[in-house]
């Protein structure tokens, strides 16, 4: 195989997988393009605690340095509710909200 036939492939390569990347992050984005999601090692344990919050469910999004919090979990409960968790740097539940209740809950579950 020629160097331009293997320069082709990896460049081919590279651009699907940053097309797939790109359609990732619009996808799971909301209305806010500037939103980051969690990554790494923080993003389990920032799951861990939003899910053990809420006592279970399923992590549907995430933020870094969200304007309520450093961390945002966003949870779909089983019976379809979502639940916004705020955590701070370490990860400790400072707030949350439902889809079905605007009022802040400080320290206890909102159902």
């Amino acid at each position: 195989m020629s160097k331009k036939t293997k320069a082709a492939l990896v460049l081919a390569g590279a651009l699907t997988i940053g097309g797939a990347t790109a359609g990732y992050a619009v996808a799971t984005s909301d209305d806010d393009s500037t939103d980051t999601p969690i990554t790494g090692t923080a993003l389990g344990e920032a799951s861990a605690a939003a899910l053990a919050y809420t006592g279970g469910g399923r992590v549907t999004g995430t933020e870094v340095d969200d304007e309520e919090s450093y961390y945002e979990v966003e949870v779909t409960l089983p019976g379809g509710a979502q639940v916004d968790v705020q955590l701070d740097r370490g990860f400790h539940v400072v707030e949350s909200k439902t889809d079905h209740d605007s009022s802040r809950h400080q320290g206890h579950r909102p159902w």
